[in-house]
């Protein structure tokens, strides 16, 4: 009768149906987060090239090694934000679309975002 969905397939939907909306081109790029139990990763992308211009994750080990290997947490994702922000200021990129993958701005996601902001992304 009901066909039950779990959590990912539901985020997998909400991520879907925001990128209708949504689209990254060269002057103002798409900042799409992902985050699993451990780990978050983030990427900037120009979908018209359809290229990842750059990323940073907690994998990563510069950052690995100033999160001391757990990337699960908001302190974690704060770090990742601001290295992403310094990486980007670097090739040049001020602004982006923020696509938080079918995530609620919340947590994580939401700490990733402020890191970004403070440091210089505009979104």
């Amino acid at each position: 009768m009901f066909k039950r969905i779990d959590r990912n397939q539901a985020r997998v939907r909400r991520h879907i149906r925001l990128r209708k909306k949504l689209s990254g081109t060269a002057e103002r790029p798409r900042l799409s987060v992902y985050k699993s139990l451990h780990h978050i990763y983030a990427q900037i992308i120009d979908d018209v090239q359809g290229r990842t211009l750059l990323s940073a994750s907690t994998v990563d080990p510069e950052i690995r090694s100033q999160v001391n290997g757990y990337g699960g947490n908001i302190e974690s994702a704060k770090v990742v934000g601001k290295i992403l922000a310094q990486k980007a200021k670097e090739k040049g990129i001020t602004k982006v679309v923020f696509d938080r993958g079918g995530y609620k701005f919340h947590g994580r996601v939401a700490a990733l975002a402020e890191a970004a902001r403070e440091n210089g992304l505009e979104f």
